[in-house]
């Protein structure tokens, strides 16, 4: 089924995912590895992350754990990830941790 997407000024279509309803969640972030504790729904392919602080992020299965020596995530930034595929391997969880100071990390859920 074709999608009408939105085109920017030169009419190139503009990729866009709904937001999926029942998909947000959030996980409070302190000097421990925390995680989603809920799985990403299988229908969802890209998920949005805004963090109220700096923090180191991975993405993986349920015992995904996140360092200080994973990728770091500035605060008050959106930004999309993808979780992948059945052919590269899709991650269903993100795991984080603090880089100063205890913090939320928002997570939507989009398909």
């Amino acid at each position: 089924m074709p999608t009408l997407l939105p085109r920017d000024e030169d009419s190139i279509p503009i990729p866009a995912l709904r937001l999926r309803p029942g998909g947000a969640q959030s996980i409070a972030v302190g000097a421990s590895s925390a995680r989603n504790a809920q799985p990403f729904n299988p229908t969802t392919r890209v998920i949005g992350i805004y963090a109220t602080g700096p923090v180191f992020l991975r993405s993986g299965t349920a015992g995904v754990v996140a360092a200080t020596a994973d990728h770091y995530f500035p605060a008050h930034t959106y930004y999309d990830l993808s979780l992948g595929d059945e052919r590269t391997g899709r991650h269903t969880h993100i795991a984080a941790v603090r880089a100063v100071a205890d913090c939320m990390l928002y997570i939507s859920e989009k398909e």
